[in-house]
């Protein structure tokens, strides 16, 4: 070993007296590794994700913006519109209420069924949409075991109801993740100090937990409505995408692309994702604001 590697390996003197470990060397990789891995992720990211927005952002330059806005707001399609509006509505409020009662049973009382519950959650996440929708049209259609059941006089199948239940199952787990997440973040102590001062358990919920909730309840919420409006396969199978009836936003754009109605599903599709993408913008500018605290 010569003097110069003796010298690198042996300790660093410290001003108080003490020795320290040189600091490790970080191993670079090279700059040609680097720029094919930098051009493989934004070759697989172009032909994905930005040449399909790039295309639809091109078709609506080239079909123009009046014939765009005279397509939107026609009936048929204010009326899909107004049903994906609705939808979302039903969602955030059966799911927000539904989402914060699961996150507690799931991360503050741990029944024995607290697993189970979790497991059942993600089932919306990996089952298909459009298996959904047949399962709940088995289910609610004619023969099956619910065949007949009506929710405020309305048969399910092909009705509105049916597209709440659907939505519902594409929806689920958002806001219960969310608000998990924050419970676990933020821990038991003041619920514990709110009950030792003597507040009844509403109140220890309605001043302590809901508060600590909140940004989980943000940020689920705003995924919910996303992933509602968003929805395709299960409103189709289950609803029928009835004009004027049961007919989403997501539908309208498969109908009038069926159609060749092009300035109608540009219209629809553009105006979707500008939704998604300030969602996406205000859940990314929260995520940013509560990490700065």
């Amino acid at each position: 070993m010569t003097v110069t590697e003796r010298a690198e390996r042996s300790p660093t003197p410290d001003p108080l007296g003490m020795t320290r470990a040189a600091p490790a060397v970080r191993h670079r990789e090279p700059r040609s590794m680097q720029r094919v891995l930098t051009g493989v992720v934004i070759l697989y990211l172009g032909v994905v994700l930005i040449a399909p927005i790039a295309a639809l952002l091109l078709a609506a330059v080239r079909l123009g913006i009046p014939s765009l806005l005279e397509a939107v707001t026609s009936d048929y399609a204010l009326s899909s519109l107004n049903v994906s509006l609705a939808l979302a509505a039903f969602a955030l409020l059966f799911n927000g209420v539904f989402g914060i009662a699961t996150a507690l049973v799931l991360v503050r009382d741990r029944y024995f069924l607290a697993r189970p519950i979790g497991a059942l959650l993600d089932i919306s996440l990996a089952v298909s949409p459009v298996m959904a929708g047949l399962a709940m049209l088995l289910l609610f259609g004619r023969g099956g075991w619910l065949d007949g059941f009506s929710i405020f006089g309305f048969r399910v199948p092909f009705a509105f109801p049916a597209l709440v239940l659907a939505t519902l199952f594409v929806t689920l787990p958002y806001v219960a993740a969310e608000c998990g997440h924050m419970l676990q973040e933020v821990g038991t102590e003041e619920e514990a100090a709110a009950s030792t001062l003597g507040a009844s358990a509403w109140r220890t919920f309605r001043s302590v937990t809901l508060p600590n909730v909140k940004g989980g309840l943000i940020v689920g919420g705003i995924l919910t409505v996303t992933r509602a409006l968003g929805e395709f396969g299960a409103v189709l199978v289950i609803g029928g995408a009835i004009a004027g009836k049961t007919e989403t936003a997501t539908t309208y754009i498969y109908a009038a692309t069926e159609e060749r109605q092009h300035a109608g599903a540009v219209g629809m599709a553009i105006l979707l994702a500008s939704v998604s993408l300030v969602s996406l913008a205000i859940v990314a500018l929260f995520q940013r604001t509560r990490g700065s605290k």
